[in-house]
């Protein structure tokens, strides 16, 4: 159905980057673990090192999933923007080109114990 607007429809986004306080908002998904049905929403300070990200952040979210003990972070397979990437754990999110509102991905092939189970 088709609508007709009256007057100018003007939106104003409230997620830009400057309504998060110095902070900004990743996405992370471990791709083929549907223990988490979407991807990890994440709000963290541009400046915060890869490896803290995920030694302190993603791997404690991760922590249920069965497969969580067998996950070395620093070595998983990376996609950024659907493309293959490997980060410097040691820069920042910022060093590492991540944006607000990045999604990125990571797969760990056969490691995957609740498909196998299904």
């Amino acid at each position: 159905m088709a609508l007709t607007s009256t007057k100018p429809y003007v939106a104003v986004p409230r997620d830009l980057v400057e309504n998060f306080n110095g902070k900004q908002i990743v996405y992370v998904c471990w791709d083929h673990h549907m223990l988490f049905a979407t991807p990890l929403m994440l709000v963290v300070e541009p400046g915060m090192s890869f490896g803290d990200l995920l030694e302190n952040v993603v791997k404690p979210l991760i922590g249920p999933d069965p497969d969580a003990a067998a996950v070395d972070l620093s070595t998983v397979e990376w996609l950024k923007s659907g493309r293959a990437w490997g980060p410097d754990l040691a820069g920042s999110l910022a060093e590492n080109g991540i944006v607000h509102k990045e999604q990125l991905r990571f797969r760990t092939p056969g490691v995957n114990s609740l498909l196998a189970a299904a």
